[in-house]
């Protein structure tokens, strides 16, 4: 096999260094010959371009490293197309997380109003991002990082022919933190994993074949039972199953919105103090490796995951990752057109969901709920649908009424009128 050209639209990001990482790590499995990063932030793009060389350089990767603002140089020719953007940047993060919570609503940037408001300023852009694909690389795969994961997915397999998985940190980070706790290797493990990205359950697991998921179940409500779980261990026990992080914004609202109100400042003004602070130790011309600080910025596992899902692709592995995909009937509670985050099947053609059992109602009715947002949200995202937009919030679990939904809708459109050029804003 020849090759690889990799390219990486946003490629500015402050995660971009453990990706180069993963990339020199597995270089005798995955043959990249060439990475291509672009992004439209040309100071950002050199100062990580230029660590991303020296970390090649250091470890005598006989890879090839470009560096461009123009996206169809970027992506042309390329294998596989890594999208890791922020629509906005960090100015429109936090303005997601502040809007919400004039409302009484949590404040945070892919779940909720801040997601929505997050998902509309980005689907226009992917698209883009896809049908220059479609022009200048047409055989290339498109791993989608950018979030939110499973919304953005959801419109490219809806209205391109691009093959894109949809991938997120957080499936992989929960199999790990198993795997610690039980004292094994995060192969051993085989999850029962039903949901949608940021909203998903562990109901059953087994190691090496055997079933563990009560052992595990209990490790995790006395953890929550010292206080070291945002879950309270009643809760645990109510379910009989493993939220994800991302369940504490609606297993415990009130209780978040109370402490976002009281926070001096909000996650992405933390994170763009530690992205300030990350992007003058990468500019340090003697730097040859990620920093420590980087594990600050979120995103552990971000490489791993990215590498093995392209590595699974690229030699037909039929690998089992849990990823963004489209249900086709897998989880038979949701629409078979609709993109669920399950096991999936990873070979050359790309990923295909594992067929599970059905939800139970204790989690159901949440879960179609957020789904039916999240089609109102790409409906309204792509096609510039203002009554979609309202539907969407409307049909959000966290949105308590119509009037807090019109309320956060005319507040989104006035912050973001330079993003939402789909909509006719007058």
């Amino acid at each position: 096999m020849g090759g690889l050209k990799i390219c990486v639209i946003g490629g500015g990001s402050t995660y971009t260094p453990e990706l180069i990482e993963g990339f020199i790590e597995t270089e005798d499995e995955l043959p990249v010959a060439a990475i291509a990063l672009m992004d439209i932030d040309e100071n950002r793009l050199w100062v990580v371009g230029g660590l991303a060389e020296r970390m090649l350089r250091a470890a005598e990767a006989d890879i090839e490293l470009r560096l461009t603002t123009q996206r169809k140089e970027a992506l042309e020719g390329a294998d596989y197309v890594i999208t890791q953007i922020r629509v906005g940047g960090l100015t429109g993060r936090i303005q997601d997380e502040k809007i919400p919570l004039q409302f009484g609503v949590v404040g945070q940037e892919t779940t909720g109003p801040g997601g929505f408001a997050k998902a509309l300023r980005t689907i226009p852009v992917l698209l883009d991002i896809a049908h220059d694909m479609a022009e200048v690389a047409p055989e290339a795969h498109l791993i989608n990082f950018t979030n939110p994961s499973g919304i953005i997915t959801e419109a490219l397999l809806k209205y391109t022919d691009i093959p894109t998985v949809g991938l997120c940190n957080s499936p992989f980070g929960f199999q790990q933190g198993i795997a610690q706790q039980l004292g094994v290797a995060p192969e051993r493990i085989q999850l029962d994993y039903i949901g949608l990205n940021h909203l998903s359950w562990i109901r059953g697991m087994r190691l090496d074949g055997g079933e563990v998921f009560d052992q595990v179940l209990e490790g995790a409500i006395a953890l929550a039972r010292a206080g070291e779980s945002p879950f309270s261990p009643e809760l645990l026990e109510t379910l009989g199953m493993l939220p994800s992080y991302y369940l504490t914004y609606y297993y415990n609202h009130d209780q978040v919105v109370a402490e976002q109100r009281q926070a001096e400042k909000t996650r992405g003004e933390v994170v763009q103090e530690i992205e300030a602070g990350l992007l003058e130790l990468y500019a340090g011309p003697n730097i040859r490796h990620k920093p420590k600080l980087l594990e600050k910025r979120g995103g552990a596992h971000y490489s791993t995951v990215a590498v093995a899902v392209i590595s699974a692709i690229h030699h037909d592995k039929g690998e089992v990752h849990i990823v963004n995909t489209r249900n086709n009937g897998a989880l038979p509670d949701l629409p078979p057109e609709c993109v669920v985050e399950l096991p999936s099947v990873i070979n050359g053609s790309g990923a295909r969901a594992i067929p599970v059992a059905p939800m139970p109602p204790a989690i159901r009715g949440l879960t179609q709920a957020v789904k039916a947002y999240e089609e109102l949200t790409v409906l309204a995202g792509v096609e510039g649908d203002e009554q979609a937009a309202l539907q969407a919030l409307l049909a959000h679990p966290l949105v308590p009424s119509f009037t807090v939904a019109q309320g956060l809708w005319a507040a989104i459109k006035e912050a973001n009128r330079a993003y939402l050029s789909q909509f006719d804003l007058g």
